[in-house]
């Protein structure tokens, strides 16, 4: 697949990089690591998320050239999504914007949307193709793009604290940092540079916290109350889940955040033991064996019982 991209970023003059959504560290990481690499390359480039860069993410290199609206008459010469999954996540209108459409990621069952479908799913990040793909294009990888990649690996593997955290991602990560990245700045600007609303955002749903009767799933909950309460937001969330997930004999962990008046976004954390992303899909949604998440309507003590009792069934001893 690398052989069928270097063409396209050799002739191309314009490009758009996009990527899901509710962006997190490898969606966001991964766009500003290419379009910092194109750009570099004397490229013309639109970095588009339609939910612009969270603050965790805006130490990155380029944040602000992250637009979260293209005009509507803008074509380009090809146009590069990530960590998407569903084309819909990042805009199905990219389509009938691109000539050629390259779909880049590491989901399982990622969508064939793209005119180019390179997926590995068993590469810890979606950055770390980006990174294959810089370093087959033949370019320096500047100390930018360095730090940005960094990130998206630092992000995905939890820290290389999960199973994903494999050779090839302490290889990169460690490339990087011989390059000059500084890892300590990198974890400050993720974990050590939250606003003080988050944290009482926090204060908020530790309360809701609810671990099953068998002990081996546990959950939290955000609803738009404690929004309202805070003066917060979706991105404020970010690593609550880690707060149930962390629990001693807990094998899933659960988030619930309200999105609509009875509309809840949930996610799933696993250890290992259960495949959470054949669960999410079972709701209608995708992921990793290890995270993923899905939408469901409903009131939340209706929304939270039939998610509990689909774990009960697949952690039950007897199985």
């Amino acid at each position: 697949m690398i052989d069928a991209i270097l063409p396209i970023i050799r002739d191309g003059r314009r490009f758009l990089v996009a990527s899901h959504e509710s962006p997190d560290g490898d969606a966001i990481a991964s766009t500003l690591a290419l379009a910092n690499a194109l750009r570099e390359a004397g490229k013309e480039v639109v970095a588009f998320n339609r939910d612009g860069v969270p603050n965790d993410y805006r130490f990155l290199p380029g944040w602000e050239q992250v637009v979260t609206r293209v005009p509507e008459d803008a074509v380009f010469d090809a146009g590069f999504v990530l960590d998407a999954g569903e084309l819909r996540r990042a805009g199905a209108w990219i389509k009938g914007r691109c000539r050629t459409l390259i779909n880049i990621d590491h989901h399982p069952h990622s969508e064939n949307f793209g005119d180019i479908y390179w997926v590995d799913e068993a590469a810890s990040a979606t950055g770390v193709l980006v990174y294959r793909l810089l370093k087959a294009v033949g370019r320096p990888i500047s100390l930018d793009v360095a730090t940005c990649i960094y990130t998206t690996i630092l992000s995905d593997t939890g820290s290389f604290r999960y199973s994903n955290a494999d050779p090839e991602a302490f290889h990169v990560a460690g490339e990087m940092v011989a390059l000059g990245v500084d890892p300590w700045s990198i974890a400050s600007g993720l974990y050590e540079s939250q606003e003080e609303v988050r944290l009482r955002l926090l204060g908020l749903a530790l309360p809701t916290l609810d671990v099953s009767a068998c002990g081996t799933f546990a959950a939290i909950t955000v609803t738009a109350e404690m929004f309202a309460a805070t003066g917060t937001h979706a991105e404020h969330t970010d690593r609550f889940i880690n707060y149930p997930r962390s629990i001693r004999g807990v094998e899933v962990a659960i988030f619930f955040r309200q999105t609509g008046p009875e509309r809840f976004k949930v996610g799933f954390r696993s250890k290992g033991k259960i495949d959470v992303g054949a669960l999410a899909r079972e709701f209608g949604g995708g992921g990793h064996h290890n995270a993923a998440g899905a939408e469901l309507d409903g009131p939340l003590p209706v929304v939270r019982d039939l998610v509990f009792s689909r774990l009960a069934t697949l952690l039950s001893p007897s199985r």
